[in-house]
């Protein structure tokens, strides 16, 4: 359906979710806009396997991973009926296994784990395995309920089992939790908020994984957290143990490893422009460290994110950048 611009957008519900700052790959900062944008327009790479290989061939892109669009997912996240909210996103995640299968050596999928119950979530985890899926994304708990709870130990389990790293974008968002939408067309300082607190969260879901035991539990399990940066994870490594150190013993948390520990055998953090973290890479912990590009979106560097990757990684040891924007990346999903 068209949006106020005149450009095409999906209907939601009551929603109208425009495509501008997900088609953004020819934008400037000057001519992006979240409206206006149409299918016509776009180019094929966006929306087809082929051409997107091409684009990928001309930024200098060997492989990628597809991580399940939120906006939508996070619609059927709210609606009441659970049976529909169920179909799509198994609708979402057999649409881009058969679109990966087009060059499983270059394309990989990640499905969507649905907020239907603990019985679902687990038996998309074995489907999404079963399909060649690389990895799993959550946008909430996987009970669906507003807290970690027991009950997702299940789930854990059986991610550890599979082998299948366990991927949140930015943060959660429980079907509980209703907010209140930002106007898209208006944008103005909410939106920029947002934007710019994108790895807010994430600090605080590692502690809820490393306090709450759950690391401990599933020492196997892999938690992604894309696109939230690495910078600032260094000085939530000395937050976690400082406060281990203080209060473990009358909040009665006993772990074996220090929680920086976990973080460096449990996390991996994605990055897309992040010269600080890149330039500390160290004290991050380089093996934590993915590089995205974030194709089409209007973060993207397309078509020169090798140029963004040399300037952040300029005097960096190469084994090293190697690792960040490739190898690491490479060895969870099985592309090396």
């Amino acid at each position: 359906m068209p949006d106020e611009d005149g450009g095409d957008a999906w209907l939601l519900g009551e929603n109208v979710e425009s495509l501008g700052l997900v088609a953004a790959m020819h934008k400037t900062p000057e001519t992006l806009k979240w409206t206006g944008v149409k299918y016509a327009d776009m180019h094929p790479g966006i929306i087809d396997p082929k051409g997107r290989l091409e684009l990928m061939d001309q930024d200098g892109v060997s492989a990628a991973v597809f991580f399940p669009p939120q906006r939508t997912m996070i619609y059927f996240m709210f609606v009441d009926d659970k049976e529909f909210a169920l179909a799509g996103m198994q609708g979402y995640n057999n649409f881009i296994s058969d679109w990966v299968s087009f060059d499983r050596s270059r394309l990989a999928a990640i499905w969507q784990i649905p907020a239907t119950g603990i019985e679902d979530a687990v038996a998309e985890l074995e489907r999404a395995k079963q399909a060649g899926a690389v990895g799993v994304g959550l946008a909430t708990w996987p009970s669906g309920k507003f807290l970690l709870s027991a009950e997702d130990d299940r789930f854990w389990a059986t991610a550890e089992d599979l082998k299948m790293p366990i991927h949140i974008h930015v943060g959660l968002t429980p079907p509980q939790y209703k907010t209140q939408r930002i106007s898209a067309k208006k944008g103005g300082a909410p939106q920029l908020v947002a934007f710019a607190s994108t790895s807010s969260r994430m600090p605080t879901l590692f502690a809820e994984f490393v306090f709450n035991g759950v690391f401990e539990r599933f020492p196997g399990l892999t938690i992604v957290g894309g696109e939230v940066g690495a910078g600032w994870v260094p000085f939530i490594k000395q937050e976690l143990d400082d406060r281990y150190r203080r209060n473990r013993y009358w909040c009665e948390v006993n772990l074996s490893m220090l929680p920086s520990e976990y973080l460096d055998r449990n996390c991996k953090v994605g990055l897309v422009s992040d010269q600080y973290g890149v330039q500390n890479c160290d004290a991050v912990g380089v093996d934590m460290m993915m590089w995205c590009s974030d194709f089409p979106h209007h973060i993207t560097d397309w078509p020169n994110s090798r140029y963004l990757i040399n300037s952040m990684a300029q005097g960096i040891d190469p084994d090293k950048k190697r690792k960040i924007f490739c190898e690491n990346a490479g060895k969870l999903y099985g592309f090396i």
